[in-house]
């Protein structure tokens, strides 16, 4: 179908500026730029209390933003990572869909503010994702969560990390998950030859010179593209994972990924639900709450997916 109304203003006001359409800035000036364009709302949902905190992480302290629903617990939880490219973006972007997640599931939402490339290469990310599941599971008594009912998911480089999250609690033994929620994950690279980095290469809020830019800045070297923890549809395995929601936009250069990944883990013997959702852009859960999230839909779809799935877990 044609670009959403909302979806259409949105490119028409921004010019397309999207993320990463700026390579010859270096990573602390498209952070800035990116800061700058973001305002907080005066009116944000309200919640039963939001506490700025830190866990130890793999190389240092790891900031996070930890919301809990009105009422008594324990409440399951979800863990949430931020998009940008593993290269800019903070806690405070997803501030509106946290609160919503919060609110509409009754869960604790653990918003995670990893390190960052290019000072901070792979695997720091995906290391850092990790280890804030098990931080959040370890330490379920004290945040007034139910270590039985946990769930991870991101948007773009934070779809990424959250499958990477579910990959690395298979391969190590970690906790159990209740559920993985990968919001137009990245999960391929740009040159892999899908059509939606030919058909929406350009025009769409996120292009493919913009993700080309990204990959310039978190991996170390070619050889850490085949490691599926940068990239999960590289896994030579894909059984016995999470079950998994997989949403995806229309007009985003990442959606066939998204569709191929789902299709990859569903072959695998894993409970898969794919959402693509017609008419809109990248980064419409999150970045883009404000103006997408509501007309689309997919916020309902995501709280509905998380209580089911925690109905399952307190089986």
């Amino acid at each position: 179908m044609p670009l959403h109304p909302e979806a259409q203003r949105i490119i028409d006001r921004t010019g397309v500026q999207d993320q990463g359409e700026a390579p010859q800035l270096d990573a602390a000036a498209m952070r800035e730029g990116f800061r700058l364009a973001w305002t907080m709302p005066d009116d944000l949902q309200p919640v039963g209390n939001v506490v700025d905190t830190v866990f130890p992480g793999p190389a240092g302290d790891v900031p996070v933003r930890v919301y809990t629903p009105e009422g008594e617990g324990p409440f399951p939880a979800f863990i949430w990572f931020h998009g940008g490219g593993w290269t800019i973006g903070s806690l405070d972007e997803n501030e509106v869909s946290c609160r919503a997640v919060c609110a509409g599931a009754g869960a604790v939402v653990v918003s995670v503010d990893y390190r960052l490339a290019p000072e901070n290469p792979f695997p720091a990310a995906a290391d850092d994702a990790y280890a804030a599941f098990l931080w959040v599971h370890e330490n379920a008594a004290a945040l007034s969560v139910d270590a039985s009912r946990l769930a991870v998911g991101g948007e773009s480089a934070g779809g990424n990390l959250a499958a990477v999250v579910a990959l690395k609690a298979r391969d190590l033994n970690g906790p159990r998950l209740s559920l993985q929620v990968l919001v137009s994950p990245v999960l391929g690279h740009p040159d892999d030859g899908r059509a939606s980095y030919r058909d929406c290469s350009e025009g769409y809020f996120l292009s493919k010179e913009g993700m080309d830019w990204f990959f310039t800045q978190y991996p170390r070297n070619a050889s850490d593209l085949d490691d599926p923890y940068l990239l999960p549809l590289r896994s030579k395995d894909l059984s016995g994972l999470a079950p998994a929601l997989v949403v995806e936009a229309e007009y985003d250069v990442l959606r066939d990924e998204g569709v191929e990944y789902a299709e990859a883990l569903k072959a695998a013997g894993n409970q898969v639900e794919l959402a693509v959702f017609d008419g809109m852009i990248h980064g419409f859960f999150g970045l883009l709450a404000l103006e997408l999230a509501e007309v689309s839909g997919v916020r309902a779809r995501v709280v509905e997916a998380l209580r089911s799935a925690y109905v399952k877990g307190a089986q």
